[in-house]
């Protein structure tokens, strides 16, 4: 298959945005922000983005002619996964990219998922000549039901004859098979044999399996079996995207190490998507890590539960009533995993509790016995689902209030229009209601725009209530399916209109199940309003539901649709644990010190019916000394939530390892709130291997020519002084979107310390020090908009030595929608998206429970790095 040889660039600095969607419409004008493409809020400036439309993994990153090639998944026809092709980016700096036309495309027989690219310099694989070696791309073809191969994964090659402009699908693909539905992201290279006879090498996965399988080749299309690396430290989720390399430790050529790069989702580190990497040696053959580290235990202590006897042993335990055989908790503790459920790794004896009973669908609760608090800690093992709990409300019962619009039960034969309701387009009141309910509706009909008009997540319109009189201070109503109230482009909400005005807004949660949501509408009683309902969304979750809409004198309490382990005392929730989407049980502590000599009790609930709706529990023990999560002794990539899938360049000159990761996260990735594109990667980052007490490790850094980027210093404090108790905001100089920051502080006698970045008055992102735990963190609760998506609002931390001076030192990249920090010399990052309110810029220096000194402090800001358009 080869694409058109037409020669074509855009820059997303240099397109008019398209018209204005409907839903900019209704918001009564077009945001200012939006008025260009490429000065779009949060459009990265710095980082790069296609022009529309979904990217992820970088993909055939490769050096060539002096041209910085990247290649990456794209779906050419949404802005959310499908479709999967490469799309493609040129440079000849790292910095300033061209987006190219799409390079290798899905097709009626594959899918094009990740893969990498090496220039066959000497015509191996006889798809080039001596005079024009060919690029050869080795991808993994994801088989579709159409192909004889379906439902396989398998390795296959295109190549190119004009420097990877064009490709062309290799006729006797695939050239490497498992017969496996998860063998997938071949990195190539080239192995120079001490011992001669040097062949090519790919590292691949078994996903599942958590094993990286190597091979060697001569030709490139026929593959033998070299050896297998893993299961290995984090196996939590699946292993994807591998990576092998040589670097000298601290630059010297006669000290030279391999490091195996493994990405792994769920399971990462922070939640969810995360880069793993191991140190050892390479022989041609095998990889033999020298950084595995063993199975984490728990300390010695008193064991309250261990669930080995098949019993649960005098806990309480309540099952969901219903048509369930088992579920959740069953009868009896499990004995590992339960059918339909992936491998459960990780747990203690023989025994543990597993609410997969009947798979995700059952809820209850389970309540041990009561004890006396004996010990300072708390330890256990726990795993399943990362929902957290949020309320005490388990239960789904109206609040106190009245009915404002009935649950929708028209009568039959009748629709919402005959009830005085008006809309447009698909979602119009002749459509609605359904009549089909939803998880935690009330009654048997609903308001969902996914079944309106011959059904799907295309269909678009609005649904406009009759009038009434705001009598109460709150409006309550249950919300369920997706997210985009914030999407100027594809609007996705129930509104509150008062004289026609958009007051309020809200939308579901990306998920199914309806949940209570509230407006505090104490300010507009007595006044005439409207609820519309607007679904300008299309792709996932592009439709809402809504239900059982009340004022009420108080606002209702959301449900909490948790899996969580938890500590009572005097009937109070006092301590909370949840898993981490992964079905390998990890370390858990609670120190319990304040409790001492009290009644407690642990309970487990299992209160969600969606996606990893489960919870893992095992091991209870009290004990002297705090358990350590096994995932805080890996070696990661970067501690934040934002950098996944990164691979290195190949054909670099000068032996240098540069590094290109996407900038987001498997738990909300499809849900980020940008249009008309979705994602961006992160800055490529140059590795090295240095000495540590712990062994060689890698430090990382922006690549040289950011630096390029940096105009005249905007705020220089190299004088320092005390940061006291409280928050500093810094002079207007300090302000911006798109900047550098470097700061070196000491904690001094602050619980914590640091700065504040992309603030206003009422949020910003906070980067700091915690003395308490030694680790940097990044705190993006409150950094704008949060709401988009149940996992995003989090804080990500990193465990950090301070220098011998006792200073931390940062290096900062703001760019309008992340961060990325990189402390003591690179030797930790964090790399996390944000979603500021627009104008948000602010700067300011806190410290918590004392005072913290500042050594010095540099802003300087960063110019676009964006083309200019072409000229015609």
């Amino acid at each position: 298959m080869k694409q058109s040889t037409m020669r074509r660039t855009r820059s997303v600095s240099a397109l008019t945005l398209a018209s204005l969607s409907l839903a900019a419409a209704l918001a009564g004008s077009m945001p200012a922000s939006a008025a260009e493409l490429g000065d779009e809020q949060h459009r990265p400036a710095i980082h790069y983005s296609p022009e529309k439309n979904w990217m992820n993994d970088p993909n055939g990153l490769v050096f060539h002619k002096g041209v910085y090639h990247m290649y990456y998944q794209h779906n050419p026809s949404g802005n959310t996964w499908g479709n999967m092709s490469w799309g493609h980016a040129t440079s000849k700096d790292l910095v300033h990219w061209e987006e190219q036309p799409l390079a290798i495309s899905t097709d009626a027989q594959e899918d094009v998922f990740s893969g990498s690219i090496v220039v066959d310099k000497n015509n191996t694989s006889g798809l080039g000549t001596a005079e024009n070696p060919p690029l050869i791309a080795i991808y993994t073809s994801a088989y579709k039901e159409a192909s004889t191969h379906r439902g396989l994964q398998a390795q296959s090659l295109a190549y190119s004859l004009d420097d990877g402009q064009t490709w062309t699908k290799y006729d006797g693909n695939p050239v490497l098979s498992r017969n496996s539905a998860n063998f997938r992201d071949p990195k190539v290279f080239w192995y120079d044999n001490p011992a001669g006879g040097s062949y090519w090498v790919m590292t691949a996965v078994e996903a599942q399996e958590h094993k990286v399988v190597l091979y060697k080749s001569d030709n490139l299309k026929d593959w033998t079996a070299l050896s297998e690396f893993g299961p290995a430290n984090a196996t939590g989720g699946q292993w994807e995207c591998p990576d092998l390399f040589p670097l000298a430790v601290d630059g010297d050529p006669n000290n030279v190490k391999w490091v195996m790069i493994v990405s792994i989702n769920p399971g990462g580190v922070a939640g969810g998507s995360a880069g793993q990497y191991f140190v050892g040696n390479f022989d041609g053959t095998t990889f033999t890590s020298e950084t595995t580290k063993p199975a984490a235990t728990l300390p010695a202590g008193t064991v309250l539960a261990g669930f080995n006897d098949g019993t649960y042993n005098g806990w309480t335990v309540n099952n969901e009533p219903g048509n369930w055989k088992n579920g959740p908790f069953g009868d009896a503790p499990a004995a590992g995993s339960l059918p339909g459920q992936s491998p459960v790794t990780g747990f203690g004896g023989t025994g543990l509790v597993n609410s997969f009973n009947d798979g995700d669908w059952p809820v209850g609760t389970m309540k041990s016995p009561a004890f006396t608090v004996s010990q300072d800690y708390l330890n256990f093992l726990v795993g399943g689902g990362n929902h957290p709990r949020t309320s005490d409300r388990l239960d789904n019962t109206p609040p106190q209030g009245e009915l404002l619009f009935d649950g929708f039960e028209v009568p039959a034969g009748t629709t919402l229009a005959d009830f005085g309701w008006t809309g447009t387009g698909d979602i119009a009141p002749q459509y609605q209601p359904f009549a089909g309910g939803g998880d935690h509706a009330i009654g048997t009909h609903v308001i969902n725009t996914f079944e309106s008009n011959g059904g799907g997540d295309e269909k678009q319109g609005t649904l406009i209530s009759p009038a009434f009189t705001i009598t109460k201070n709150n409006l309550s109503m249950l919300v369920g399916g997706g997210n985009r109230s914030n999407d100027p482009n594809q609007t996705l909400a129930v509104q509150l209109l008062v004289n026609g005005e958009i007051k309020r807004s809200v939308a579901g949660e990306n998920a199914g199940a309806l949940n209570w949501k509230a407006w505090d509408v104490a300010e507009f009683r007595g006044q005439q309003a409207q609820i519309r309902v607007v679904d300008q969304a299309t792709g996932g979750w592009g439709h809402l539901t809504l239900d059982h809409v009340m004022q009420t004198d108080a606002p209702a309490v959301p449900r909490s649709d948790e899996t969580t382990v938890n500590l009572e005392v005097g009937g109070q929730v006092v301590r909370t644990a949840t898993g981490s989407n992964s079905e390998a049980l990890d370390l858990a502590s609670w120190n319990v010190k304040e409790f001492a000599g009290q009644q407690a009790n642990i309970s487990i609930i299992d209160n969600n019916r969606g996606g990893w709706g489960h919870i893992l529990a095992d091991e209870f023990m009290l004990s002297a000394k705090p358990a350590v999560s096994a995932l805080e002794t890996y070696d990661w990539l970067d501690y934040g939530r934002d950098y996944y899938a990164a691979v290195s360049f190949g054909n670099m000159p000068d032996d240098k390892r540069i590094m290109l990761g996407w900038m987001s996260n498997w738990d909300y990735a499809n849900d980020i709130p940008t249009s008309p594109w979705r994602s961006a990667m992160a800055l490529p980052r140059e590795v090295k291997l240095t000495q540590t007490p712990d062994g060689p490790r890698l430090t990382q850094s922006a690549v040289k020519q950011v630096e390029k980027l940096g105009g005249k210093v905007s705020y220089n404090d190299k004088k320092g002084g005390p940061i006291s108790a409280g928050t500093h905001p810094l002079p207007a100089q300090s302000a911006g979107q798109i900047q550098q920051v470097d700061i070196t502080f000491t904690p001094g006698t602050a619980t914590k310390s640091g700065l504040t970045v992309l603030g206003d008055e009422k949020s910003s992102t906070v980067i700091g020090y915690d003395a308490t735990t030694g680790k940097m963190f990044v705190d993006r609760r409150n950094s704008g908009n949060t709401t988009f998506h149940p996992a995003f609002a989090s804080i990500e931390d990193a465990p950090v030595t301070l220098d011998k001076n006792g200073n931390i030192t940062l290096r900062i990249y703001l760019d309008r929608s992340s961060v990325e920090v990189f402390a003591q010399n690179g030797l930790r990052t964090i790399t996390d998206q944000v979603f500021p309110n627009p104008g948000a810029d602010k700067m300011a220096l806190f410290a918590e429970g004392g005072t913290a000194q500042l050594k010095s402090l540099t802003v300087t800001p960063l110019e676009k790095a964006m083309f200019l358009p072409e000229k015609k």
